[in-house]
């Protein structure tokens, strides 16, 4: 046991920073600074399996479809991520 005034509790050392980023509005933590579209497709409800992903993007810059493999930094800022149900135009 360290008694150092400078010590940090066991329980303080043990817990790593969390990240986060939000799903159609749902704040999601994970332990990782980054994340794929798989892990990001993952926390989608079952009722949007087939629904696309898109990253949120800032200022006048079009949304990005996100791909499973595509990959994104957490460590700066949470980013913001939707699902769109796939189109079905002009089906009958």
């Amino acid at each position: 046991m360290n008694s150092s005034p400078d010590a940090k509790p066991e329980s303080e050392i043990a817990q790593k920073p969390k990240y986060q980023y939000f799903l159609d509005r749902n704040k999601i933590e994970v332990e990782s600074p980054s994340l794929t579209g798989a892990e990001v497709r993952a926390h989608l409800s079952p009722d949007k399996a087939g629904y696309a992903i898109f990253l949120e993007a800032q200022g006048n810059e079009p949304d990005k479809l996100v791909n499973d493999g595509d990959t994104f930094s957490l460590e700066k800022k949470p980013i913001r991520f939707y699902s769109v149900p796939p189109a079905n135009f002009g089906a009958q």
